[in-house]
């Protein structure tokens, strides 16, 4: 608790499923919490007094990360309320499957605006305004491993996110920041339930050695390691939380 105690994290799309509960376990760790959301205040607000409530600290922040300006309002907000930002999780983002053929332009451009230019738009401002000696945790996902069909898009905005990791590692030499990515396999949240037959949900969980799907608490668990203190000498990396999958 103590070595994070005075740290502050933002956690974008954390108003449910893995983001809450990366919020919640930062929380637990003594991390002061800013939610983002984009949509509906009230699980956000919900959140933020459980976590007020076991003693944390917590804000919620309305900012659509594809949104230059509300990226640069959230910052300033946390900043304005905490004095400044020392963890970014870029957990925000969103999957629409379908196969490159059939794949619209309008599929294809809100993925690229939320998965890759969000996280661009996160990244670019962290990298000006983190305080030294601070962590930025990206998103993958393992299908860029996998390649499985219908993935084609979504799978290619989190590769590009790969790459802006490993690069901003670098960039951000002398400052002890450190920049890696989780990359989840199946994980059991409505992005990645809804929409899938009860057949393929259980198919999908038998992929991995460990045959059961991921949880948001698996997951929290891997960012709260790349964050935390034990993480330290983890710089550049992608951390694929999968049970084994690939």
């Amino acid at each position: 608790m103590s070595d994070n105690s005075n740290k502050v994290a933002i956690v974008t799309g954390a108003s449910r499923g893995i983001g809450a509960a990366i919020a919640e376990r930062l929380a637990g760790d003594g991390f002061t919490v800013v939610i983002n959301y984009s949509g509906d205040a009230a699980p956000a607000e919900a959140l933020a007094r459980k976590i007020e409530d076991k003693g944390g600290r917590a804000l919620t922040v309305k900012a659509d990360v594809s949104d230059v300006e509300a990226v640069r309002r959230m910052f300033d907000a946390a900043q304005a309320a905490f004095g400044g930002v020392d963890v970014l999780i870029n957990n925000a983002g969103i999957m629409t499957l379908s196969p490159l053929a059939e794949s619209s332009d309008a599929l294809f451009d809100r993925q690229i605006a939320i998965n890759l230019k969000g996280t661009f738009n996160t990244l670019r401002e962290a990298a000006k305004r983190l305080r030294d000696g601070g962590r930025i945790v990206n998103f993958s996902t393992s299908v860029v491993g996998l390649k499985l069909e219908n993935y084609g898009v979504y799978a290619a905005t989190k590769a590009a996110v790969e790459t802006l990791t490993a690069i901003l590692s670098k960039e951000l030499r002398g400052r002890s920041i450190t920049v890696n990515a989780v990359a989840p396999g199946p994980t059991a949240t409505d992005l990645f339930l809804n929409g899938k037959s009860e057949e393929l949900i259980a198919r999908m969980a038998k992929m991995n050695p460990l045959e059961r799907l991921g949880t948001p608490g698996d997951i929290a668990s891997s960012v709260a390691f790349l964050a935390g203190p034990d993480g330290s000498w983890i710089n550049g990396q992608v951390l694929r939380a999968n049970g084994g999958m690939v």
